[in-house]
């Protein structure tokens, strides 16, 4: 199966690759009041204390641009 597609516009993270994509294993995507958050990540998974769920009302308040709320 192949990898999905992810875009990605910072040039200067390790994980940017040519044609603006991002070659990371995993991502990790959060909401601006987290932005700062140190987290640690194994494997692509938050542990400990890091672990937590947040809502978001808009694309605006996350740090994903293809952010769209679930329906309920």
């Amino acid at each position: 199966m192949p990898k999905p597609s992810v875009n990605c516009s910072v040039a200067n993270c390790t994980f940017w690759a040519e044609g603006n994509k991002c070659s990371a294993d995993s991502i990790l995507i959060e909401v601006d009041a987290h932005a700062n958050q140190d987290y640690q990540i194994e494997a692509g998974t938050m542990i400990g204390e890091d672990r937590h769920e947040d809502s978001a009302s808009s694309v605006a308040a996350t740090c994903c641009h293809t952010f769209k709320p679930k329906k309920q």
